[in-house]
Parts: structure tokens; sequence; C-alpha cells
């Protein structure tokens, strides 16, 4: 079996499971990502304890590609430190900007790392980096909410 049935078997079968799709009881934090030029919807929903993602999950519909790619990043961030979840994204959209190539460097993605080569395919970057972007917003606001309460002690 060649790299490319791998990547696709990888991306097939997170797109049809369900394990990461659910809400989650009190999140911390909810985000909503939304791509207008195909109609994908997720809304990402993030528990915190200490400066860590202690659980993830997301709701929506969308394509595969971006089902797929919402469930692998779910499964890397549970249990990260905020730093490090942050990290992944980066390199992630990285990745799909082809400024990372060397697989070494992209081994921390895990299974992620399927889809390398999306973007020989330009209309399906933005389904691929929609829940990547979204983490990115969530940790953001978030950031900026602590910021806040800080000044308002």
């Amino acid at each position: 079996m060649d790299l490319n049935s791998i990547y696709s078997e990888i991306i097939l079968e997170h797109s049809q499971s369900s394990h990461n799709k659910r809400h989650l009881h009190s999140p911390d934090c909810q985000e909503r990502g939304y791509n207008p030029s195909c109609g994908d919807d997720i809304i990402l929903e993030l528990k915190l304890e200490q400066n860590k993602i202690a659980e993830a999950a997301f709701t929506g519909a969308g394509c595969a590609i971006s089902q797929a790619s919402t469930s692998i990043m779910v499964d890397l961030i549970n249990q990260k430190p905020i730093d490090e979840a942050l990290e992944l994204a980066n390199t992630f959209l990285s990745m799909i900007k082809k400024q990372i190539t060397e697989d070494s460097e992209l081994e921390v993605l895990e299974d992620a790392i399927a889809f390398k080569n999306i973007s020989n395919m330009p209309a399906r970057v933005k389904c691929a980096v929609l829940s990547w972007r979204t983490l990115m917003e969530a940790l953001k606001k978030l950031e900026a909410q602590k910021a806040e309460a800080a000044t308002e002690q």
C-alpha cells in the first residue's frame, strides 16, 4: 500500500468516525468555524484545566476533509498544554503552506500529516485548515479574556 493510499484511508476513517463529534458538558470555550465557500460549519468546544486542554470535542457538518481534519486535531490537542496545541496548529498551517516539508519536523502532527499534500488541491485547503484556525481563534480569545481579567484585579 502506498503512502497516498494510507493517507486517504486515515482521512476517510476520521471523516466517518464520531468519537470526537459531540458536545462537552459545560465547556470553558466554544468557537464557531465556518467556511462560506463550501458550507463547512463546526463548533469547537474546549474544557481547560491549568493551562491545558483537558478535553476537546466538536459538532457540525461539512465535507470529509473538514470533518477528518477536525477529528484528527481534536485527538492531537486533547490533554495538551495550550502552548503545545498552538504550536501544533502553527506546524499544521506551515505544512499546508509548504513552509515545513521535512517529515522529521512533521512527526508531531501524527495522523494530521495525511493532509501534507492538500495544497495540491487549492479548493480543499480551506476545508483542511478550518478547525486549526478555529482553534487558534478560540485560544486567542481565551488569552484576551485572561488578560482583561488580570487588569481588572
